[in-house]
């Protein structure tokens, strides 16, 4: 059947439109994409509205086009995570979110904490996927659905610490800014840009060219597997683990009313008989759960999953660093790199602030050896014995191996990256 030379026209014009919009959709970023007429039959009409369709259901398919990196840095509390997340808020080309997932905890789940059971911290799971979904598409807008009160027109003051994510302390998303704001501490960022329009965020974050956020909400890797094999996100997850006795130290240290039994014990050497031991073997259950399905190697993982140890981070910064870089296929840039050099060489006065970055990271990561009786790192190695092993974490068998740093008590592992 031959097409007549109004079909043929039709053709003509269409394609033309189309090329137009595929260059303003280049030159805008969002780089959309749907199919085109097929000339061979002519069913121009029957085509295009196969391509609406295929549109309107997924507005976001574009990303595969994009060459756009969204990265998950999968944590636990204290174990290094809001370093880590820096490594990316620094990129001049990353747009960084810290916690977002916090709000999706304390609406649905208020009163939820580290040591509630595996049904009640799951509960979440779909909602903080959904959610993870469309920060990654730029969507803030579906975030107002958990921050509390709900924004007005868009705004808020409510957003959790904001102050940690650079691009929402800096122009357009804050205007008020002069030259001498351009590196504005967590603190100062809510006080000079007032509140967030998310309307101004959501536009920072289609143009950058990445997107990361950190959460320690998601136990295990396995828990992210539908939005990894969404073809739309190019999904990469940074696992991130530290030595378990590091962490119990850190958070005894922290959170100081939850991990009091801890600390009890600590001082008087005597286990209390109510201490809650989940909040220590949750982490190495999540840990062991996780890191066995990231090690074993599945497919849908393939290029998607790197580990990475804190001490090895904390040892060797830059370049941990650059291998982070180098599997997620992205350039460092200048800016990450002053960053390592003037954050990780800073004496005991340099981290105030408990959720702080600027430290001596070499010196913090062994910290705990000194901040835990020997009983209690005893008691830690026999009920996390798997999970030290699986990661390459020595025990210590003495109080006096404990406290020799002369003796490390981490081995030298090369997880290399599934690809």
């Amino acid at each position: 059947m031959q097409c007549s030379w109004k079909a043929v026209l039709l053709l003509a014009l269409a394609s033309i439109a189309i090329q137009y919009t595929a260059i303003r959709t280049f030159t805008a970023k969002s780089f959309h994409s749907c199919p085109i007429p097929n000339p061979v039959n002519c069913s121009l009409s029957q085509d295009t509205d196969a391509a609406d369709r295929l549109c309107d259901e997924s507005p976001t398919f574009a990303y595969n086009l994009s060459r756009k990196t969204h990265v998950l840095i999968l944590a636990t509390t204290r174990s290094g995570s809001s370093f880590v997340g820096q490594l990316f808020n620094q990129h001049f080309d990353v747009f960084y979110l810290f916690e977002p997932l916090y709000h999706v905890q304390y609406t649905l789940i208020p009163k939820l904490t580290q040591s509630k059971s595996t049904t009640d911290r799951r509960v979440m799971l779909g909602a903080s996927r959904d959610l993870l979904r469309s920060l990654y598409d730029c969507d803030l807008y579906f975030l107002e659905n958990y921050i509390k009160p709900q924004p007005v027109n868009h705004t808020t003051d409510r957003l959790f610490r904001r102050g940690a994510s650079k691009a929402l302390c800096s122009p357009p998303v804050c205007e008020s800014l002069g030259a001498v704001d351009l590196h504005l501490e967590e603190g100062d960022c809510v006080k000079k840009c007032g509140t967030l329009n998310l309307t101004l965020a959501a536009e920072s974050c289609r143009e950058h060219g990445h997107v990361a956020i950190k959460t320690v909400r998601v136990p295990e890797v396995s828990d992210l597997r539908a939005l990894v094999e969404d073809p739309r996100l190019n999904l990469k997850v940074i696992q991130l683990v530290r030595d378990p006795r590091g962490i119990l130290a850190s958070r005894s240290e922290t959170f100081r009313d939850t991990y009091r039994l801890w600390r009890i014990w600590d001082g008087t050497g005597r286990k209390p008989y109510n201490l809650d031991v989940t909040q220590l073997t949750t982490v190495c259950e999540d840990f062991w759960n996780s890191v066995s399905t990231g090690l074993n190697r599945p497919l849908w993982l393939k290029g998607k999953y790197m580990l990475v140890r804190y001490e090895d981070l904390a040892r060797n910064p830059m370049k941990k660093t650059e291998e982070i870089y180098d599997f997620l296929g992205i350039p460092m840039d200048s800016n990450v790199e002053r960053w390592i050099q003037n954050n990780t060489r800073g004496d005991r006065s340099s981290s105030k602030h408990k959720y702080g970055t600027v430290r001596n990271s070499a010196a913090t990561a062994e910290k705990w050896r000194f901040r835990l009786s020997y009983e209690i790192v005893a008691f830690t190695q026999h009920a996390c014995q798997q999970v030290l092993a699986q990661l390459g974490y020595k025990t210590a068998s003495s109080e006096e191996e404990l406290k020799n740093l002369s003796i490390s008590l981490v081995e030298e592992r090369d997880f290399l990256p599934f690809s």
